[in-house]
């Protein structure tokens, strides 16, 4: 079992004992000592031999922060580098060379903006394309030509969002190179206009015409009740993938019909990106319509006693599949890449509530969770929430779905029936 956070806290050496140690993944484990110093260590053979890597004292030293230099370390074996050695090399001064992957680490540290999962990703993205090819070359020797190599061969496998982004972290860590007197100038900087550019892909949604015949095969599709439910609340309330399915119950507020995202989650052991809340990283409410009030009941009854709304096929302590809905929505016949998926959900409601001339933009925007980028503007938008017309507007929404159910009526004509 990996260790947490909670357990290394807690973690007690016994009175009878002099020390205990307690294992992470891989061979990483915690020295608890009966003075009540922790102290991590990470165990490795180098030629045939047992070694231990001493990575330093608790809390100094974090759970995160240990799993990383154990990382580092197992990377240096495969590398056929003794840590213990490398470390040893540093203190007296051996190593001379600056390497393009030391300044990358150097400059990735330094980043204290970023959260942790996406640290994580930028982390991974440099390990996989960029430290095999320059990590271990001189920085002060790397030329635009160098620099470029690794990116062109993502670029040749048509990942161009991949090459985009990898070319602008080489050229923010050839900045921060420059910033720190270690070359003194970014060659990185030539590399403008060598990727290709590639138009952003949006994602699928259905005309307003097409609902009527989406909510007729959602309710004549035969799938898991929660996998139903989940499609149902998910159009109904069109949050984006990671919120609905991190969601946990105390989020909502049955009494007031309200749903709160926050900006941060409690991280689930093993699930990737569990941490998220809302996207842009503030509380987002979701008002909840009679209908939705009336799935999150339905769901209630089935995942109720967890914490997770959205429980695992599996395990009730894990979420359900990110694939869950977009697999759900391809047996009930649709293209997720070209007619609806999950995502596009988010479109149809976005396009109905601006069509039917009821609600002001704001408070659609506000509702979409969208970014204003005007400073003075979001600021305003911030403040004022317009949550009494989004509570209307999400009620109008749900209603106008039942409305399609009988045939299609357009938005505006749901709107003004009067004419």
């Amino acid at each position: 079992m990996a260790l947490t956070d909670i357990a290394v806290r807690n973690a007690k050496c016994p009175a009878d004992k002099k020390f205990i140690k307690i294992y992470d993944a891989h061979k990483l484990y915690l020295f608890v000592f009966s003075t009540g110093s922790k102290r991590w260590r990470f165990l490795y053979h180098f030629n045939g031999k047992p070694q231990t890597y001493l990575i330093g004292p608790y809390p100094e030293i974090s759970l995160a922060e240990a799993r990383l230099r154990r990382d580092d370390a197992k990377r240096q074996l495969a590398n056929g580098i003794d840590p213990n050695q490398e470390k040893r090399d540093e203190k007296q001064g051996h190593t001379n060379i600056r390497t393009f992957e030391a300044v990358a680490r150097e400059w990735h540290k330094s980043n204290r903006k970023w959260s942790k999962d996406h640290a994580k990703r930028i982390l991974t993205s440099l390990e996989t394309h960029l430290f095999p090819t320059l990590g271990q070359s001189d920085i002060t020797k790397l030329n635009t030509r160098d620099l470029l190599a690794p990116v062109k061969v993502v670029e040749a496998r048509d990942n161009i969002d991949t090459a985009g982004r990898l070319q602008s972290r080489i050229t923010n860590i050839m900045r921060f190179a420059v910033h720190n007197a270690y070359i003194n100038y970014n060659p990185a900087l030539d590399m403008k206009g060598a990727i290709s550019s590639q138009k952003a892909e949006h994602h699928p949604a259905l005309p307003f015409n097409g609902v009527t015949d989406l909510l007729e095969k959602m309710t004549s599709y035969r799938g898991q009740p929660l996998t139903i439910l989940a499609i149902r609340l998910a159009l109904l309330i069109f949050i984006r993938s990671s919120e609905l399915r991190f969601a946990r119950w105390p989020e909502i507020d049955f009494k007031r019909a309200l749903w709160t995202l926050p900006d941060k989650r409690e991280e689930i052991a093993g699930v990737r990106f569990s941490t998220r809340g809302a996207k842009m990283c503030t509380p987002h409410l979701i008002p909840l319509s009679k209908q939705a009030a009336g799935i999150l009941e339905q769901i209630r009854e089935i995942s109720g006693e967890f914490e997770l709304v959205f429980t695992g096929a599996h395990n009730p302590y894990k979420p359900m599949s990110e694939n869950t809905i977009n697999k759900a929505l391809r047996k009930m016949g649709f293209d997720t890449r070209s007619d609806i998926c999950g995502h596009g959900f988010r479109t149809m409601a976005c396009s109905a509530m601006i069509e039917s001339g009821l609600w002001s933009k704001d408070a659609v925007e506000r509702q979409m969770s969208h970014r204003e980028r005007n400073n003075v503007r979001a600021a305003y938008i911030y403040l004022a929430e317009h949550l009494d017309e989004r509570k209307q507007m999400m009620q109008w929404w749900a209603d106008y779905l039942d409305a399609n159910r009988e045939g299609y009526v357009t938005p505006y004509e749901f709107a003004h029936p009067e004419g």
